[in-house]
């Protein structure tokens, strides 16, 4: 049998405010960045050629459509 930490139904809530808060706030720093690179690149088209692209929101993994059967 396994012990379980059983937190306050309000502790609980504000935990997931606040996680849903810092996904959101990870979101719109990466959309900023992503923005900041177009403008740079529209800016100075050399970099585009220069540059390999890195992507800077690599943390983020694209969940899978739902209207899209999974198939193995």
């Amino acid at each position: 049998m396994t012990n379980r930490v059983a937190y306050a139904p309000q502790d609980f809530q504000k935990m997931c405010k606040q996680a849903e808060r810092d996904h959101e706030a990870k979101k719109l720093a990466s959309l900023m960045e992503r923005v900041r690179r177009q403008i740079a690149e529209r800016e100075n088209p050399s970099l585009r050629e220069e540059e390999p692209r890195q992507s800077t929101d690599s943390g983020f993994l694209r969940m899978p459509s739902r209207s899209v059967p999974f198939e193995r």
